[in-house]
């Protein structure tokens, strides 16, 4: 008798652990298999787009159109262009110059939900195309809040801003944030309210959904200065801990630029992306805003950004070989010719600049995945400086509109993002 009660037991055993090993085992979530991606056992390389501003259109409130987003998730998707970088929501009041409008987090826990049923909505729509999303829960500038409003509620002061400062006069008052941890808890607060929702729409929990790709901690997160390196790798290291703790289904990457965002220090950028919470690494490259290419001479320097941008990713290459992770290319621009901004103008510069970008995925074994930036579509700037109510380009708004985005009209670049396109 109790030599059947101990099998019984090592059956009900092996029968729990099958069922907990199945369910450990969901389909349709992109994993990191070694220094790789995989998507339901296949090898998942992509070349995507950013389109920041998905969970706004994706409302039914000020900023809001369903149908363009349709049409928009259509185009992407007919294009091959399946992965999208999206800003889950801006932060603070409205009304600020050069700031995304409408805002998500109004104060701190104090959302406004036309855009959380946006994001829903977004993740709905695509979900039904087979698109991943990677959203990004920060921001180090000041066109979504991030960074500047923490701080001017921790401290309970206006945070300078670039338009009426300059950049280093604003990059200086952001160092402060690698510090605040007031400034800090209001935004590990906002991760678990995002993290932790259910859609409306499919009544799928964020955690269990496999449209979500992965969690990014920020856009572009930086210390902003050398006595706030330490400390900013203290606080993306936490962050990343809880996210791995209030999500198990999804990658987590931190959103850098890079060397170029870590002070220009490579040891800082291998120390964050070491962090075994992070699961794949990430590189920006802004040849116009890093002067490898003149506004004057954006043709006649292509050849020469193309060759700084191997060089900066080389180096990024060196470090994913070394930590054993994927790198995702995840944001690059390069301006029209002439510096102009209208859709549909020549873009002989950029699509050049575009095919060597392509060329890196599949081309460098250790670069899984790109994301130009970005995606205009069907919108039409109606001012140079974005105002509310213009169209939603992906150019921010403290940017010329028209500067980096590609149109549905720029045929020449449609040509070379479907031809290069990667196919999954």
């Amino acid at each position: 008798m109790k030599k059947l009660t101990t099998m019984l037991l090592m059956t009900a055993l092996l029968l729990t652990g099958c069922a907990k090993k199945e369910a450990a085992k969901p389909t349709g979530f992109v994993e990191r298999q070694g220094a790789g991606f995989v998507l339901d056992g296949q090898e998942y390389r992509y070349i995507g787009t950013n389109f920041w501003y998905g969970a706004i259109l994706a409302s039914e409130g000020q900023g809001g159109n369903r149908e363009r987003l349709g049409r928009e998730l259509d185009k992407l998707h007919a294009l091959g262009l399946d992965n999208l970088r999206i800003l889950v929501g801006s932060d603070g009041r409205r009304g600020v110059k050069t700031k995304v409008e409408p805002t998500l987090q109004e104060a701190p826990g104090v959302y406004n939900d036309t855009i959380l049923a946006g994001l829903d909505y977004l993740l709905t729509e695509m979900g039904k195309r087979g698109m991943k999303a990677v959203l990004y829960l920060n921001n180090s500038w000041e066109w979504s809040g991030g960074y500047g409003y923490y701080l001017e509620q921790a401290l309970g002061k206006p945070m300078p801003r670039p338009d009426d400062v300059g950049y280093p006069a604003f990059m200086e008052a952001m160092s402060q944030y690698a510090t605040n941890e007031k400034a800090h808890e209001l935004f590990y607060q906002y991760v678990r309210d995002i993290i932790g929702r259910t859609n409306r729409y499919t009544n799928i929990a964020y955690s269990d959904d496999p449209t979500i790709m992965s969690w990014q901690i920020g856009n572009e997160p930086r210390a902003f200065s050398q006595e706030a390196k330490e400390p900013f790798a203290k606080w993306l290291a936490k962050a990343s801990q809880l996210i791995r703790s209030l999500d198990g289904n999804h990658l987590i990457s931190i959103g850098s630029e890079g060397i170029w965002g870590c002070e220009m220090d490579s040891a800082l950028y291998e120390q964050i992306c070491a962090d075994p919470n992070i699961d794949y690494i990430n590189a920006h490259v802004w040849p116009y805003n890093w002067s490898w290419a003149n506004k004057d001479s954006l043709q006649q320097n292509v050849e020469r950004a193309c060759q700084l941008t191997a060089d900066y990713i080389e180096r990024h290459v060196a470090v994913a070989k070394r930590l054993q992770k994927p790198l995702v290319i995840e944001e690059f621009g390069y301006p029209r010719d002439g510096f102009v901004f209208t859709p549909g103008s020549p873009t002989n510069g950029r699509d050049r600049y575009y095919e060597f970008m392509f060329s890196l995925v599949g081309g460098e074994p250790t670069v899984y995945g790109c994301n130009f930036w970005g995606w205009g579509g069907e919108a039409r700037p109606a001012h140079e400086q974005w105002q509310v109510g213009d169209d939603y380009t992906c150019d921010p708004a403290q940017e010329q509109q028209g500067l980096n985005s590609v149109f549905d009209c720029d045929t020449t670049t449609l040509e070379i993002i479907g031809r290069l396109k990667i196919e999954n």
